[in-house]
């Protein structure tokens, strides 16, 4: 607990002695399709492109309120094969790193802990508990990033991304992972003078399933010298979300992010806000 807590603190201590550099985010001249995102390798953090040799450390808290979830008793342990639509609350708090090896390939990690919660449906008679709760660890992964080709004036950029969800706590059915995950994705990312496109999408495998897996249609544009805009669609079989981010720079090495995902099918999450602050260090 002593440990988290002097973690924390010069974590905090490292964002404050930042936060006093004037904002100043001039570069080098960049063509017409790179104003909005730089020369960075896109990842997995939306509207966040990462340069050779750059560490990016992304603390942010991620909350989750659904009253539509859709579960199986017998996945979570209780036997009956039907599906049902339950309340589903959560609270997280994850960290995010990232690092540029090359002006080709980037690395991320991100970790989370989280605290989690599924009031059961009113037409569930299964032993499910009327409330199951569960706290921990949660989600913990990493990803490639690989840069096939880059932007020109004539071409998109081309991407592809590899990540891996470790397994663990295989006993805790609704914060744990019981077995390895893996996605594989490609996408295109074009600039345009009024802001920068990206279509992407993956195939996921877990166990011995393998299914199409996430895609997305985003929109980021720089607004200003200190604010950027993130726009999204993002599906996953019958999931369909909008997200909505904008992005404080509050000087070259220090920035806000806060977002919220709102659910466009039943299926989808209702309601995601996140708010972080992310360090660059270059």
């Amino acid at each position: 607990m002593k440990k988290g807590i002097f973690f924390v603190a010069g974590l905090v201590a490292s964002v404050l002695s930042l936060w006093n550099q004037p904002v100043s985010l001039a570069q080098e001249p960049l063509p017409f399709y790179l104003k909005d995102r730089g020369p960075g390798i896109s990842t997995s953090m939306f509207g966040t492109y990462i340069r050779k040799g750059e560490l990016i450390i992304y603390p942010f808290f991620e909350y989750y309120y659904d009253n539509n979830m859709e579960y199986k008793p017998s996945e979570l342990g209780f036997g009956v094969e039907e599906d049902f639509r339950g309340k589903y609350r959560a609270s997280e708090g994850l960290v995010f790193l990232g690092y540029g090896l090359s002006d080709r390939i980037a690395i991320e990690f991100e970790a989370a802990m989280i605290q989690a919660s599924l009031s059961k449906s009113s037409m569930d008679s299964s032993a499910m508990p009327q409330k199951l709760s569960e706290s921990g660890l949660g989600d913990v992964q990493t990803q490639l990033n690989w840069r096939w080709l880059k932007e020109s004036d004539r071409r998109p950029e081309l991407f592809s991304y590899i990540e891996v969800v470790f397994p663990h706590h295989k006993n805790k059915v609704l914060i744990g992972t019981g077995e390895w995950e893996t996605k594989a994705g490609i996408g295109l990312i074009r600039g345009f003078v009024w802001g920068t496109m990206t279509v992407r999408a993956a195939i996921e495998h877990a166990g011995s399933t393998t299914d199409l897996g996430e895609w997305a249609v985003e929109y980021f544009k720089r607004l200003s010298q200190s604010w950027r805009l993130y726009l999204g669609i993002e599906g996953a079989q019958d999931e369909l979300e909008f997200i909505a981010e904008v992005q404080w720079y509050l000087n070259n090495r220090v920035r806000i992010k806060i977002n919220n995902g709102f659910g466009l099918t039943s299926k989808a999450t209702g309601w995601a806000p996140e708010i972080g602050i992310m360090v660059s260090i270059y």
